[in-house]
Formats: C-alpha cells, structure tokens, sequence
C-alpha cells in the first residue's frame, strides 16, 4: 500500500506479467527503498546454527545428503543444524527409506545463487552425494536479480551437481511465499512476491529439463510458530514442518520411491 492507501496484489496468472517484475517496482522505488533500510535495520540479527554443520542419523545403507543453499542451509533460526533444514530432512529420508543418513551442510546467511556458483560450489564438487537439497532463491529476489541471471546460475548449479553425482536425486526449494510474511509491509511484501514468483517460474523451467531433478510446489500456510523470532527465518519447528512437507509432496507424487 501506499502511505495510507491500500495496495492491490498484482495478478500472478500471467508470465508475461511476471517477467516484468522487475519494472513493476519502478514506481514503488522510493516507498520500496525506504522501508527495506527500515527492515534491515529493525529486523533481529540471528546467527547460524552452531557447529558442527554435519552429522547422521543411524541406520543401514547410509545416503550422503547434502543441503546447499542460503540462511536456511546455515540453519538461521535453529540452534542447531540437527534442530535446522539438513537434522530434519536426513529424518524424513531415513524413515522413508529405512535406511541411515550422513548429512552436511554448506552455505551462507545471505548467500545469492551467484554466490553458492563461485565460493560454495566448487566445495560442494569434492564430495560425492545420494541426495542434494537446493534452498536458494530468497536473497536473489531480495537483491532484484533479473531472470535471466538468476537461471544462468542455476542451471549452472544442477549442471554440475548432476555431472559431479549422476545418480543422485537432486531436489530444488520453491522460493519462499513472501506474501505471507507479516513483517514485510506493502508494497514491498507484494513485489517481492512478485519478483519471486518471476525467478520461481525460470527455476522451474530449468528444472525440469534435468532428468531426477524436481522442485517442490508452494508451501502451505505457514503453521503457527513456523518462524524464527525475527519473523523471516524457519524456526526448529518451521524446519521441521518444511522437510516433511517437501518429502512427503515428493513421494505422494512418486517422484522418490
């Protein structure tokens, strides 16, 4: 909204619409600037999740997992990264599978898919995995970054993930709804949404042209108690609500059996 006006959520219906995102903002930049320096300076400053970023879940024919990506990868929001993304996914994997699970985290706070391709990938190469969860996308529609750079990076990402672990079952985060986050006021919560939506739809493009690579839809309403304190980040609850839901549309699905 406006100062004192309502705000009208643009249409997500249309592609056309959605490539233009970017330009949408235009008129909204004076409005967006302000209260996104108002955000990042109001909004509380978590750390990650404590060391270590590894560990296992006991059981047969361990799969390696690895969970690359952004905060949600360092596990912002949890105490540990056993309480965050990679500790709950390595639970879900392993009572579907009945088997053990070793996982590793690697990623940043911050981190753009610019990023995860130039300091966290080459990492990432040294190992071989069963299982990589890609959780990147957020800070990408934060920074603006067009559609087409944005699928550049991942296609790069999953080109060489899938060259590195070819068979692997590679699985990529929907983007976050933003339009659900109450600490984002309007019109910046509707554009970021919007600009979200524009770099999801590429994604998805991408993605679907690896074979045994597949994308999670959008999540569901947001459970009480889903986030963190700063009401950005997932809180232990919100991760663990997250990989059951990723794991379970997953097989629903069949696409892991």
């Amino acid at each position: 909204m406006s100062m004192g006006g309502v705000y009208r959520a643009p249409s997500m219906g249309s592609v056309p619409a959605l490539r233009l995102s970017r330009i949408a903002a235009i008129p909204f930049a004076p409005v967006l600037l302000v209260q996104g320096k108002r955000l990042r300076r109001e909004t509380p400053k978590l750390p990650d999740a404590a060391l270590p970023w590894s560990g296992s879940e006991a059981g047969p024919s361990a799969l390696r997992l690895l969970v690359l990506g952004d905060s949600t990868a360092a596990g912002v929001g949890a105490a540990t990264q056993d309480e965050a993304l990679p500790g709950n996914l390595a639970r879900e994997l392993s009572a579907r599978w009945s088997r053990g699970v070793e996982w590793t985290a690697l990623g940043e706070n911050g981190a753009t898919a610019r990023d995860l391709v130039e300091r966290f990938l080459p990492v990432a190469l040294e190992e071989t995995y069963d299982f990589v969860f890609l959780s990147i996308g957020a800070n990408d529609a934060l920074d603006l970054r067009s559609r087409s750079a944005f699928g550049r990076d991942i296609r790069t990402l999953l080109t060489a993930l899938r060259s590195r672990n070819p068979d692997a079952q590679l699985m990529m985060s929907s983007l976050p709804a933003f339009f659900r986050f109450v600490l984002l006021p309007n019109p910046l919560r509707w554009n970021l949404y919007l600009h979200s939506q524009n770099l999801e739809t590429e994604a998805r493009r991408i993605v679907a042209q690896f074979p045994g690579v597949i994308m999670s839809p959008a999540p569901p309403p947001y459970t009480d108690g889903f986030f963190a304190t700063d009401l950005f980040h997932p809180s232990a609850s919100g991760y663990k609500d997250w990989a059951r839901f990723a794991i379970d549309d997953a097989f629903e699905k069949g696409q892991l059996a």
